[in-house]
């Protein structure tokens, strides 16, 4: 069974067409980094526009990948939120006049399923149940999964998602955009005990809080000292400040998910999301795992951001469950798992 995924929930406008729900047929994904780096993040009114652009070429060299056409594909799965409600519009519009066209089922899939079905386009993938860790530009949360549909949010963020803390505090160093990865490099040179920035553990929750760790990045560069001594966006204390950042950061995913693990009792946990691509993180959770005696699976780099081989892929099970969308179907910008 072959279906082809779309998703142009962000700034990425991605098609994908997957076999059976976990053989990846191919998987292009076309950026806007591009266009968005000069003004420090993503500009919503210029992310759909560009999406108008690219959607129709992106689908075409999917489908290219597949060797085939239309005529040999399932249903076609569409990401309807949560995310850029302009940028939603598109995919969901392109997807559905495909469908009525060529009379091919649709079918409607959340973002952050998406990204917890991730971990099932590689081999090992996990048994069920698990814990997954969806942390990326706009989410962070914690879920426990029993099945397909099946889920249990165990704890979201607050305020701040994990991604773009990284992306404010990345703007507070004058570093760019995207944060993470900018961030992630600096950090491999610095000193992340350095600056004692707070962990916001909320120990009476699963919840996740970074607005005052990245309002603590800002107070600290707010000092004239300090200010003074940071020169250059690679001095040794730029890469200090990213270093202890970043250390905070992993630090609060990695415990959160240890008390998921003991409350649950499952043994099992998937990370996703594009902030799943940081190098500090996947080292430490792996190293949790060893540790803990758990299982941890965690999709390849191109697989942990945006891309629309994850929405394909949770969109086969839709369709074994007959979940179809119809034409009435409307993108939102808000949509809890």
């Amino acid at each position: 069974m072959l279906i082809l995924g779309i998703d142009t929930s962000c700034d990425d406008t991605a098609a994908a067409v997957v076999e059976n729900g976990v053989k990846i047929i191919s998987n292009v994904v076309s950026s806007q980094t591009d266009i968005h780096k000069k003004y420090g993040g993503i500009v919503p009114e210029l992310a759909s526009r560009r999406h108008i652009e690219m959607i129709l070429l992106v689908v075409d060299e999917a489908l290219k990948g597949l060797g085939a056409g239309l005529e040999d594909v399932s249903a076609v799965a569409v990401c309807y939120g949560p995310g850029l409600i302009g940028s939603l519009l598109v995919g969901c519009s392109f997807a559905k006049a495909l469908c009525f066209s060529k009379n091919i089922p649709l079918l409607a899939v959340n973002h952050l399923e998406g990204h917890m079905f991730s971990c099932f386009l590689e081999e090992p993938h996990p048994e069920l149940p698990f814990i997954s860790l969806i942390a990326s530009g706009g989410h962070t949360s914690l879920y426990r999964v029993d099945g397909f549909g099946k889920y249990r949010e165990l704890g979201r963020t607050r305020d701040d998602a994990a991604g773009e803390a990284y992306d404010k505090v990345s703007k507070l160093l004058g570093l760019g955009y995207p944060g993470g990865p900018i961030i992630d490099k600096l950090a491999s040179e610095g000193n992340p005990k350095a600056i004692d920035f707070p962990r916001p553990y909320l120990p009476e929750s699963f919840d996740f809080s970074f607005s005052g760790l990245k309002t603590a990045v800002l107070h600290f560069l707010k000092s004239e000292e300090k200010n003074s001594k940071l020169q250059t966006t690679n001095s040794k204390l730029a890469k200090d400040i990213a270093a202890s950042f970043q250390a905070c950061m992993v630090d609060v995913l990695i415990r959160k998910t240890e008390w998921a693990i003991k409350k649950e009792g499952i043994r099992r946990v998937t990370l996703s999301g594009g902030v799943s691509a940081n190098s500090e993180l996947r080292k430490r959770m792996k190293e949790m795992g060893d540790e803990r005696e758990t299982e941890i699976f965690i999709p390849s780099i191109n697989l942990c951001t945006d891309n629309a081989a994850m929405i394909a892929s949770a969109g086969y099970h839709h369709f074994l469950n007959k979940d179809f969308a119809g034409a009435g179907l409307n993108p939102k910008a808000y949509l809890p798992l």
